[in-house]
């Protein structure tokens, strides 16, 4: 995410998201993890989600109120999840005063997975990558979109997140590379809970390889510390949200409606 920064957030951000079957929070300072947990247990989020974040600001040492910022996972995902992550967050951002981002969980996914993929390989990343994280969405949908990691290390959002059609998704992203010549990333990677999705995750695979780049399928499930340093770019870009009006992502907007939007905004700042 290549933001102005604007405020320096020396202070701890606690992070939390509950969009995915993985309830993922974590206290970043700076670029370091003061504490981190994962819960997979998505039908019990509700009953032990603050228990969890008390829990990790005593392991951390801290108390609410030296907290610098909260970032809340703004979805897409599960419609009741994102409201459990949204609620906590605005109502610690309210009674404490402090400055709330919203954070696009598959960005947090995606960044994440990225990261770690790299760290596994222990190679060093050439070119542009291109990252797509996915979530089951029911009936061959996905909750999806497409970031990317360039050589210099800036981190874009090339595709908006959206519901899409699997089969579809794999098609365009296909038609994309097609399209390109020259700035062709050098890698793919498709993240997140692929096991739903093999047979088209095989495809894509097949199809950039045809292309001549690299794919790579990844699974991964999220980690708050993601979530955390993205949010403290946001918070240092000067991207706080009002906890009042703050709603996580629930449109679960058709292909149509994201190539739409993303039309609109081209107009709009033309």
């Amino acid at each position: 995410m290549n933001v102005e920064q604007k405020h320096k957030i020396d202070g701890p951000v606690l992070a939390l998201d509950t969009s995915t079957a993985a309830m993922a929070a974590a206290v970043v300072r700076g670029s370091e993890v003061l504490g981190e947990v994962q819960s997979l247990a998505e039908r019990n989020h509700s009953v032990h989600v603050v228990n969890h974040v008390k829990e990790l600001l005593e392991q951390c040492g801290l108390k609410q109120e030296e907290l610098a910022g909260i970032a809340a996972g703004s979805g897409p995902g599960s419609y009741t999840g994102m409201r459990i992550a949204a609620s906590v967050a605005k109502t610690m951002a309210w009674v404490l005063n402090k400055p709330l981002v919203g954070v696009s969980s598959l960005e947090a996914l995606a960044y994440g997975a990225w990261h770690r993929g790299i760290e596994a390989s222990k190679a060093e990343p050439e070119g542009s990558h291109w990252v797509l994280p996915i979530m089951d969405a029911r009936r061959g949908q996905v909750y999806t979109g497409c970031y990317a990691m360039e050589a210099d290390g800036g981190w874009s959002c090339l595709a908006q997140d959206g519901v899409r059609l699997m089969h579809n998704w794999v098609d365009g992203v296909s038609a994309k590379l097609d399209e390109r010549e020259r700035d062709k990333p050098s890698c793919i990677w498709l993240v997140g809970d692929l096991s739903l999705h093999m047979e088209e995750a095989e495809r894509l695979r097949e199809l950039a390889t045809k292309a001549g780049i690299q794919a790579v399928l990844f699974p991964f499930v999220q980690e708050g510390r993601w979530l955390g340093l993205l949010g403290r770019q946001r918070l240092e870009a000067g991207l706080a949200v009002n906890p009042h009006t703050f709603v996580p992502n629930y449109t679960q907007l058709t292909e149509a409606e994201v190539k739409l939007k993303a039309k609109q905004a081209g107009e709009q700042t033309t």
